[in-house]
């Protein structure tokens, strides 16, 4: 298998017009303060695509609003907030036009983020490559059938919505032998390869999932369980996505999935992840805490993160979840789903070949690496938990003007961005140290 058989490859997203954004701003409950607002907005030539209240974390009684709408330039957002700003309170812009702030209170605009489950809905197709499409050197490019049943698969994920169950693939016989070939090598592989987390989770995929040479799991099933596990889900994906679009789902727990296979002519090589790679490689470590603390770590660092900061935590994702070793007592083990859904690589990072650095993620931001062949350099984790501490401490030296939280009530991100949001974010924290206290004293009891 391809070193590229990665979600993500070395580029940062492409511009696109119209420009995405949500202002979002609070409202004292008076008779036609929203109509004010609105007024306001749509007197500028904008047609709003969504309009969202909620109950405003403030002290003063006041409403949330989100309102959603495609910008023509980043000068028209700054004037649209402009306008918001005698008649509401804390203006803030979300969008991709870099709209600088229209005052002092307000901060500079960041580039848009999804702040609910919902919103991953609009990444559905939009993909940079592969999907539908295949390149010319693809294993199946030439094959009309493969091309054919490609589409069909993929066309689910175009279709799919938050909250739906993922459809039920019945996959051929030769889409199971496949699998059985890639499944059978690689499992093979894992009892000296693979670090412990993996190898523990794996019987239970067996068990609860339908994992085996004769049987390719069901999307489905498999996010259930992991659902289970951590609160990790899968959502089906038409093909590579941005790097943006990928880690920002991770902020949500979930992980964007293919469901094709790999050409039967070559089974033991792909150039892109497929089914193979996310439920042997991806899939097992989704179940173990730590690691998944981890990912959405990288994920919540990358919402409204500048351009040059995507690209930062792309790379540290490509060396720790789609590459990364970690230390085992005296050993060094792969945990890096490019490496467990690799019999070629996953042999050559544990050689003596590679160069192998410690995981300090400042300088592994700044490392190149090579997509279409074995990695010359590993960084290898002491823990997922020391790694998550350590992601936590680069993140905070991004170049984003706030905090946020992922709040797993209501599935939703929460920007801190005010004395009041922050006050109510410890007040949660001191009801769980509460809880924390209470328990530690009835074990010691």
């Amino acid at each position: 298998m391809s070193a590229a058989a990665s979600h993500l490859h070395k580029c940062t997203d492409a511009t696109s017009s119209p420009i995405k954004t949500t202002i979002h701003f609070s409202i004292t409950d008076k008779v036609g303060a929203l109509d004010e607002c609105l007024a306001a907005i749509r007197s500028m030539n904008i047609s709003l695509t969504r309009i969202e209240s909620r109950p405003s974390k403030t002290a003063d009684w006041d409403y949330d609003f989100f309102v959603d709408f495609d910008a023509e330039s980043s000068e028209q957002v700054s004037r649209v907030a402009k306008s918001l700003e005698p008649i509401a309170k804390q203006v803030h812009i979300v969008g991709n036009g870099g709209a600088s702030s229209t005052s002092a209170d307000l901060p500079e605009s960041v580039p848009w983020f999804p702040r609910k489950m919902g919103d991953l809905d609009t990444f559905a197709d939009k993909v940079l490559e592969m999907g539908e499409e295949l390149d010319s050197d693809h294993p199946g490019a030439k094959d009309a059938e493969y091309r054919a049943r490609r589409a069909e698969i993929t066309k689910i994920a175009k279709t799919y919505k938050t909250g739906q169950p993922i459809p039920h693939v019945e996959y051929t016989s030769l889409e199971v032998q496949t699998w059985a070939a890639v499944f059978n090598k690689l499992t093979g592989m894992f009892p000296s390869h693979a670090c412990r987390e993996h190898q523990y989770v794996f019987p239970l995929l067996i068990q609860n999932c339908g994992y085996g040479p004769h049987n390719i799991p069901q999307l489905e099933v498999v996010s259930k369980f992991l659902k289970d596990c951590t609160g990790f889900t899968l959502r089906p994906v038409m093909g590579l996505l941005t790097s943006r679009d990928f880690l920002n789902g991770l902020a949500f727990r979930v992980f964007h999935s293919t469901q094709y296979i790999r050409h039967h002519s070559k089974p033991l090589y792909t150039p892109e992840p497929d089914v193979c790679h996310e439920l042997l490689g991806h899939v097992p470590l989704f179940a173990n805490p730590d690691f998944a603390d981890f990912s959405q770590e990288i994920g919540l660092a990358s919402l409204g993160a500048t351009d040059e900061d995507i690209e930062r935590l792309a790379t540290i994702y490509w060396f720790t979840v789609e590459f990364g070793i970690c230390r085992q007592g005296d050993e060094v083990r792969a945990y890096g789903a490019g490496l467990l859904s690799s019999f070629g690589e996953l042999e050559y990072c544990l050689s003596d070949k590679p160069e192998i650095r410690p995981f300090e993620p400042a300088k592994v931001a700044q490392q190149k690496y090579p997509i279409t062949e074995y990695q010359p350099v590993y960084f290898v984790a002491e823990s997922f938990k020391d790694a998550q501490m350590r992601v936590r401490e680069f993140a905070n030296s991004c170049n984003r003007p706030f905090s946020v939280r992922y709040n797993a009530y209501t599935e939703s991100i929460e920007i801190l961005d005010s004395k009041e949001k922050v006050i109510r974010y410890a007040q949660s924290i001191k009801t769980d140290m509460l809880t924390l206290v209470d328990a530690l004293e009835k074990l010691s009891a």
